[in-house]
């Protein structure tokens, strides 16, 4: 019985589809543009967002002007949105709002262009270059419409969007140091993004472990590099070193930092004595000026 049941519920629905198909079929065939038009409303009324957004993108060249060709713009903007086809109901709602700038759906159109963008954004570990587009457009928005119902849904949206950015930053950093092992190349990397990510993040929570990892990078810079660069880049190790203990002394990396500092202080101390050593030596080698000059006889 269940599945006698089940079998007509089918049947049903296969009929109503079919006869739904056929109508649009019929619709899309008709030449009429208000017939198509007054097709696509009863389809986005009923949330039927692929119909309507067809016969809206057929209607829309053949309206001039008025409020029906504003509404149908407006409303194919919505079933590309309806149907997650963001990039395309990005445009579709900005060219709305710069076709129809005066309208009073302007504004929706502007935030619902944002809104789009914010919805197109990849993962942080992807490129990042739409997130800021979206951003760009949330703030615009928020500038253009400060008394607007959406301005705080925004502000949050972009704040998301900057954590987005924040996060792609530190792991763009963290990999740097990850390979710094393989060169000295990679080492100078690393301690270029963190402290481009310091700057861009100063109130970032990831700003303690990327400190400490400033101090390890710095370290073992100087640790792997030629003679001439040891007493800069140990010098620079200590101040990082003086930096991050400023800041975070009960970090759960002190003591790790600590080990680096003793040993870029006992290093310092060694290329000063080498240095000293060299100048007297230099000194001991340089003629005395006082000495009477020796006198050599003629053959």
């Amino acid at each position: 019985m269940r599945n006698l049941q089940r079998v007509v519920v089918l049947v049903g629905l296969l009929v109503l589809g079919l006869s739904a198909c056929t109508d649009f079929n019929k619709v899309m065939k008709n030449p009429s543009a208000d017939v198509k038009y007054q097709a696509a409303l009863k389809y986005y009324k009923k949330g039927d967002w692929y119909r309507a957004g067809v016969l809206f993108e057929e209607v829309i060249p053949r309206l001039k002007g008025g409020s029906e060709q504003e509404l149908s713009q407006l409303y194919f903007a919505h079933t590309q949105y309806n149907q997650k086809l963001y990039e395309t109901s990005a445009a579709s709602f900005k060219r709305f709002y710069e076709t129809f700038a005066r309208s009073e759906s302007a504004p929706e159109a502007m935030y619902m262009y944002a809104l789009s963008l914010f919805k197109s954004t990849p993962n942080f570990n992807l490129d990042q270059s739409g997130t800021i587009g979206a951003m760009a457009a949330m703030q615009d928005f928020v500038n253009s419409n400060p008394d607007n119902e959406h301005v705080k849904e925004c502000t949050e949206m972009i704040a998301t969007l900057r954590k987005r950015l924040e996060r792609k930053a530190y792991e763009r950093a963290k990999q740097y140091y990850k390979v710094s092992g393989f060169s000295i190349a990679n080492y100078k990397s690393s301690v270029v993004a963190i402290n481009n990510f310091q700057r861009e993040f100063p109130d970032s929570e990831y700003n303690e472990e990327l400190s400490y990892l400033k101090v390890d990078a710095e370290y073992n810079l100087a640790m792997n590099s030629l003679d001439t660069k040891q007493k800069e880049r140990f010098q620079e190790a200590v101040d990082f070193y003086k930096a991050f203990i400023e800041k975070y002394p009960n970090s759960k990396y002190v003591k790790q930092a600590e080990k680096m500092q003793e040993n870029s202080l006992k290093q310092l101390d060694r290329i000063a004595k080498e240095e000293k050593a060299r100048d007297d030596l230099k000194k001991q080698q340089q003629p005395n000026p006082n000495a009477p000059a020796k006198v050599t006889s003629a053959n």
